[in-house]
């Protein structure tokens, strides 16, 4: 227990400090593993677990949210594609150039080798990537989906691969995977009976664990994209959001031991940080890449350079790709330290630069070549809020409430905005006035000012982070209307009243004095019920004598 205590006492040390420094505190966590291994305190094996239980959860979440019809997209299959024939072709030739110049570790190596490097390198973190995109609550958003799709395609070549490299095929059973389909129809109906408590989490735990990763694990597959693809079958039932939202804090409570594990793979050397920060150097070539790519696929240059930063990073997948290469006598064990080095200072270094807010890419976007709007992606091109008076960001729950509210009650003309596609689907169906659009956006809001109907802005978006930039871009962009938040926590509401929000408002203090304004509209309609059923039962001559003794 005091080596445990050692662990617990340098990662919340660090990741707090990280916090106080205003990054990420999975940069704390990073240098924490590397600090444990410094004062080479001893290994915790139950770490590992750890980390591969919080991989598997997070894998199972994403399939939980997952529309597999993102996948088939041009600008997901084939950025994918092309993004890692170039980073190979690429990377491998900036890699040579290294060896010819006499770095020591390159020197000598085949071409093989370096392509081996190259490809392990193309690779984004999947755990990084999520984690961020859940961090800004943007992982619906389009460039969110889109990084998302490209990360679970890197994931299908990453299973060709190991399957290719583990020189035997998958087991015959795993044909039998067919069967999960009709299963998962069986799983969902006792889903539906287990209510909204522990056993529901419990349930999404098994699933993750059981049919999804020791199953794929059995027949010969990645255990990790098991869980997704268990995810996805799943993704179908009404309670799939609530499940993710469930095993979230459970999720990021684990990963932390991911992060830390990382930095326990070993100690650099001073050639060893030479070649990681070389490798780091490539970053900015790699998010580039996806920039230019997204672009020719007609997606706005902010969309593409949020995605493109998102992916602007090394994977875990790098360090499987290097124990292979190990493992075959390609590369000496010492690459396993030097990849760990590189996707570590990568994550720091895609913390620093997605930490900066919005507002950066949009400057970067503005010193860009105007694009053709009639020729963008469809979900690209730009929407227009009408004669709306109000205009209510975020559309789940309490945006829904609020949008019903004020146009049932107060008769005020409103339009919602969300960037979830099938729920606008679902809302338009209905008959609401929804557009799709990312409050994020700073052109967003520039379109918005076009609108001069629009005077409230109510920002109902669920994470606190996304509405702080929704809030920065209305501010920019010049709004001068009455702007209205929702929070979870008293210190978001009085961050947003400090930062000049109009109106800030706890969404828990609303659901209470919702429900005293319902006790208190039933109990007067049960007295007036009562009053009536007396005044029925009261002969008529002595209701008018009653009548007349109160008058003057």
């Amino acid at each position: 227990m005091t080596v445990v205590a050692i662990y617990l006492v340098i990662t919340f040390g660090l990741g707090g400090l990280a916090l106080a420094l205003r990054l990420p505190p999975l940069v704390g966590f990073l240098a924490a593993g590397f600090v444990i291994n410094a004062l080479n305190v001893e290994h915790v094996p139950q770490l590992e677990i750890l980390a591969d239980l919080g991989v598997t959860l997070l894998l199972f979440a994403i399939g939980l949210k997952l529309d597999v019809r993102i996948l088939l997209r041009r600008e997901v299959w084939l950025t994918t594609s092309a993004h890692m024939v170039i980073s190979v072709v690429l990377g491998g030739v900036v890699l040579w150039l290294a060896a010819v110049a006499g770095l020591a570790m390159l020197v000598g190596q085949s071409m093989q080798t370096i392509a081996l490097l190259a490809f392990a390198l193309s690779f984004s973190s999947t755990v990084f990537v999520v984690k961020v995109l859940e961090e800004r609550g943007e992982s619906h958003a389009l460039y969110g989906r889109v990084a998302i799709g490209i990360l679970v395609m890197q994931d299908i070549v990453a299973v060709v691969f190991l399957t290719a490299t583990s020189g035997h095929l998958p087991s015959p059973w795993a044909l039998a995977l067919v069967g999960l389909w009709p299963l998962t129809r069986v799983l969902r109906r006792i889903w539906s009976k287990l209510g909204h408590g522990e056993m529901q989490s419990l349930f999404g735990i098994v699933m993750a664990l059981v049919p999804g990763y020791a199953l794929f694990s059995a027949v010969g597959l990645k255990g990790d994209l098991g869980a997704l693809v268990i995810g996805v079958l799943l993704a179908s039932h009404p309670a799939s959001s609530e499940l993710a939202r469930s095993l979230f804090h459970i999720k990021e409570l684990l990963l932390v031991g991911f992060f830390v594990s990382i930095g326990l793979t070993g100690l650099p050397d001073l050639p060893t940080i030479v070649i990681a920060v070389l490798m780091v150097a490539l970053l900015p070539f790699k998010a580039a890449g996806y920039v230019v790519l997204l672009a020719l696929m007609k997606l706005r240059y902010r969309t593409a350079l949020l995605a493109g930063l998102s992916l602007m990073n090394y994977s875990e997948f790098g360090l499987i790709v290097v124990s292979v290469g190990v493992s075959a006598g390609m590369l000496a064990p010492a690459w396993l330290v030097e990849i760990s080095i590189a996707v570590a200072l990568s994550f720091v270094a895609s913390a620093l630069v997605n930490g900066r807010g919005h507002l950066m890419v949009e400057k970067i976007a503005a010193r860009l070549p105007a694009q053709n709007l009639a020729t963008l992606h469809p979900e690209e091109r730009p929407l227009d809020a009408g004669d709306a008076e109000v205009v209510v960001i975020g559309m789940g729950r309490v945006g829904f409430a609020a949008y019903q509210r004020m146009t049932d009650h107060y008769g005020l003309r409103v339009v919602g905005v969300d960037y979830d596609g099938p729920r606008i689907g679902r809302l338009k169906e209905s008959g609401l006035n929804v557009i799709e659009g990312d409050a994020t956006d700073l052109d967003f809001w520039n379109r918005m000012q076009r609108s001069d109907s629009v005077r409230i802005a109510v920002l109902a978006m669920p994470r606190h982070g996304a509405n702080v930039t929704a809030l920065e871009c209305l501010r920019v962009s010049g709004f001068s209307g009455q702007v209205a938040a929702v929070a979870r926590y008293d210190d978001e509401v009085q961050w947003a009243k400090d930062h000049g929000v109009d109106i800030a408002f706890n969404v828990y203090a609303g659901a209470g004095l919702e429900l005293a304004d319902q006790v208190a509209s039933g109990d007067d309609a049960r007295s007036e019920a009562e009053a009536r059923d007396a005044d029925a039962d009261t002969p008529i001559g002595s209701r008018a004598d009653n009548d007349q003794s109160g008058g003057p």
